[in-house]
């Protein structure tokens, strides 16, 4: 009887346990434990995309010669002295695209999918009982590719022979190391693999994001030369709001440059450069920080209607640096260690208080904002009111586009779980930045440095002539009819005291 496909197979839930590929073209194996996966045993080797290979004569770099493949190198097995007794079946390294994961395992009668052949389908001839279940693919010739070695007796170590696996078909591919022998449940692989694509060693989800950041290099290098020939132009006229701007946009130059080039070093060597990442995470953690700390103490009307944040402050810093803390930790996690290492479980941990911290910003800053607002509009400071209604407008808008591409980007992982929509992906953390990016070049529309920048300003002078106006329109009338009455009396008086004076003159 044929094999029968399952939806719910076994290489599938291994699939859903790696759904991020590993952040480094050179995977190593330093005693990875194999671990029980249904009726095998199993290693996940690695998880990547990798475009079809089309040499390139004019490519100058080695690392851009135009092939893209798979390469294995000293990969050893290497079990227990005291499991050493008995020889073993294969120990197989079994590398398939992620279309042909239904060629991995197979079930009896539509019964429980199995990676490892049973009893029941070895009597139906499908499989000899022991071995891991492989066919060739229908529609990608060659593939699977399937490689095995084994242990003879007293023999502690096997090593496989070096090979290379070219690529000529786009895909995500995973290797997957497997052996169905319950002796060797603690046998540990060493070695590693070097996956390389036609432009480089970059992971062909990442590879797109080295020549995005170049261009957001670019973009913030021209929103630098704008911001500083106004700010040196104007420097006597610099609030305090504007020098935190030009922070923000230096932090931000700072971020993408290492970006660019801890991707082009990656893409170069294909082991990524911690040090540039820890960086580039770093700088990245502090420019989302402060970027929320001048919206929130703009938004509450610091340095233009309030001079202080009073009793605010300390908050105000206990939130940032509660953000900082959380986003630096997740950044880290994602970006310099491997991805596929951890569980869904645990990315959600890191994720929750970054999206739970984010929320209660956006939550104060509009509840700041509509205050500023009435303020505003009660004191008539129409200059001041104008360019507040379109900040808040720049943020509404932003906030509305964030929400519906986090409501997409669930779509999109949650209809994606094995990685096929491998080549969209680079698109996703690269929206993050054009929106923050836009957002930056809005705010620098609205509080350019320029001749007037003063205005926007907080001053005593201004309020105090607002309230001395609004004293005057009471007090004016009344001042006038109490010197009208004074004099009429005086008037009055003199008048008698001059008829009196007659009198007696009489």
């Amino acid at each position: 009887m044929p094999l029968l496909p399952d939806s719910l197979t076994a290489i599938s839930l291994l699939l859903l346990l790696s759904l991020s590929c590993i952040h480094a073209s050179v995977h190593n194996y330093a005693g990875d434990k194999f671990s029980r996966k249904g009726n095998a045993y199993v290693v996940h080797g690695g998880s990547e995309g990798i475009y079809y290979s089309h040499p390139n004569l004019n490519q100058s770099s080695a690392s851009s010669n135009g092939d893209a493949y798979i390469r294995f190198e000293k990969i050893i097995f290497r079990r227990p002295q005291e499991a050493s007794n008995f020889s073993t079946g294969l120990i197989y390294a079994i590398l398939f695209e992620v279309d042909d994961r239904e060629t991995i395992g197979g079930s009896a009668y539509g019964g429980q999918r199995a990676i490892c052949c049973t009893s029941d389908l070895a009597k139906l001839g499908a499989c000899k009982e022991g071995e891991v279940i492989h066919r060739l693919s229908a529609t990608n010739p060659g593939w699977p590719e399937v490689f095995g070695v084994s242990f003879d007796v007293n023999e502690e170590i096997s090593t496989m022979q070096p090979r290379s696996v070219q690529i000529t078909r786009t895909g995500m591919y995973n290797l997957y190391f497997m052996h169905c022998e319950p002796r060797l449940g603690d046998m540990v692989v060493e070695g590693k693999t070097i996956w390389k694509n036609p432009s480089g060693y970059l992971p062909g989800r990442m590879a797109p994001l080295l020549n995005f950041y170049g261009f957001m290099s670019l973009a913030f290098l021209v929103l630098g030369i704008f911001w500083f020939s106004q700010y040196a132009r104007y420097w006597k006229e610099v609030l305090q709001l504007q020098n935190c701007i030009t922070l923000v946009i230096t932090l931000g130059m700072f971020e993408m440059a290492l970006w660019y080039f801890d991707y082009a070093e990656f893409n170069e060597s294909g082991v990524r450069p911690t040090g540039i990442t820890i960086w580039a995470v770093t700088f990245g953690t502090v420019k989302r920080t402060v970027s929320r700390l001048i919206i929130l103490t703009v938004s509450m009307g610091y340095g233009v209607v309030r001079p202080t944040l009073g009793g605010l402050t300390s908050k105000v810093v206990m939130l940032g640096a509660t953000f900082f803390l959380a986003s630096e930790v997740l950044e880290l996690v994602e970006h310099v260690g491997a991805v596929s290492d951890l569980s869904g479980k645990a990315m959600l941990f890191l994720s929750l208080p970054v999206a739970v911290l984010d929320a209660f910003f956006v939550l104060w800053i509009f509840t700041s904002l509509s205050a500023t607002l009435n303020k505003l509009q009660a004191k008539r400071m129409m200059a001041k009111l104008d360019i507040y209604r379109k900040f808040t407008n720049a943020l509404a808008v932003a906030v509305i586009v964030s929400v519906g591409w986090i409501c997409y980007e669930l779509y999109f992982k949650s209809t994606d779980i094995y990685n096929e929509q491998w080549q969209n992906a680079w698109i996703i953390p690269a929206f993050w930045q054009v929106l923050s990016f836009s957002l930056l070049c809005v705010i620098c529309a609205l509080w350019a440095p320029s001749q007037n920048s003063m205005r926007y300003a907080y001053s005593d002078d201004g309020s105090e002539e607002f309230d001395k106006e609004d004293t005057l329109t009471l007090i004016k009338p009344s001042a006038a009819v109490v010197s009208t009455k004074d004099v009429s009396e005086l008037r009055s008086v003199q008048i008698q005291s001059e008829d009196g004076e007659e009198d007696k003159r009489e």
